[in-house]
C-alpha cells in the first residue's frame, strides 16, 4: 500500500490510536477492486512511502478490517469526496490496517530494483502507479528481510 508521507506517513500510523487506521481515499477503480475483492482480513501489508525524496517500504501492517464503505466519499468536507457516491451506492471502499513492524532500515525503491528476487514486484514495473498492489508471499518476505537486517 502506497502513501505519500506528507498526507499520511508511518509516523502518523505510529501515532494513531492502537496504531490502527482506515485506509481511505483510494480513487482508482483497479485499486478499489483489489481492496474490495482480493484484500482479506489478516492479510499482510507493505507500507510504502511514495512521492517523496526517497521512496521506500518503511513498515509492515496487517488488515484488521476487510473492505467496507469509504465514508470520506460521501463527506463534502473531505478531500476524497465523490459527488457521484452516496451511502446507498458505495463506489469506494476502505480497509483498516494495524502496524506490525516499523523497519529499522527503510527499503528504498533503488534497493528493491537491485535484487533479482524482486524483479517481478508490481511496484517496480514501469508505469505502475496503483496505491494498492499485490505481492507474492515470497516477495513480501524478501522485502521484510531487507528491512529488518540482523
Amino acid at each position: 500500500m502506497k502513501t505519500e508521507p506528507h498526507v499520511f506517513s508511518i509516523d502518523d500510523l505510529v501515532a494513531s490510536p492502537d496504531q490502527t487506521t482506515h485506509w481511505v481515499g483510494v480513487r482508482n477503480y483497479q485499486a478499489r477492486n483489489l481492496l474490495r475483492d482480493d484484500v482479506q482480513l489478516g492479510d499482510d501489508v507493505l507500507f510504502y512511502h511514495s512521492s517523496c525524496k526517497q521512496p521506500a517500504v518503511v513498515a509492515t501492517a496487517k488488515i484488521v478490517r476487510a473492505a467496507h464503505a469509504d465514508e470520506t466519499a460521501v463527506d463534502p468536507a473531505s478531500d476524497y469526496f465523490d459527488p457521484k457516491s452516496s451511502p446507498e451506492n458505495t463506489r469506494w471502499y476502505q480497509v483498516d490496517i494495524k502496524l506490525v513492524k516499523r523497519f529499522t532500515t527503510p527499503v528504498t525503491i533503488t534497493e528493491m530494483r537491485s535484487h533479482e528476487a524482486l524483479a517481478e514486484l508490481p511496484l517496480l514495473r514501469k508505469g505502475n502507479r496503483l496505491s494498492v498492489q499485490q505481492t507474492t508471499p515470497e516477495q513480501f518476505a524478501y522485502v521484510v528481510k531487507l528491512g529488518s537486517p540482523k
